[in-house]
């Protein structure tokens, strides 16, 4: 069965730095594209960024450019997001999805991310 864990969220201080796994397995993880989502209290998903199965290839948001890096270990089956200079704004919940946008089938369960100020 397909399974994608999230881990590594937090609370965090304005300005500060945190980093996100998302823990594979059930499916040939470098055959598929990958997607970190984010849903913010009371708002709607946001796609924060999007890794291609050969890493050559990859979105952000403009809400997270530059401060924001998504990876992938595919000998690891994991993905990741490297989230620097952390802002209020960046609190959400943090899903990782197998694919992109309306071509997502999978999705984890989240993790929450806090940013005070």
């Amino acid at each position: 069965q397909v399974q994608l864990v999230e881990s590594g969220g937090g609370l965090v201080q304005n300005g500060g730095s945190l980093r996100l796994s998302c823990a594979t397995s059930g499916f040939t993880f470098s055959c598929y594209t990958l997607s970190w989502v984010r849903q913010a209290p009371g708002k709607g998903l946001e796609w924060v960024s999007v890794i291609n199965t050969g890493s050559g290839s990859t979105y952000y948001a403009d809400s997270v450019k530059g401060r924001f890096t998504i990876s992938r270990d595919n000998a690891k089956n994991t993905l990741y997001l490297q989230m620097n200079s952390l802002k209020p704004e960046d609190t959400a919940l943090y899903y990782c999805a197998r694919g992109s946008w309306m071509a997502t089938d999978y999705w984890g369960k989240g993790t929450l991310v806090t940013v005070s100020s």
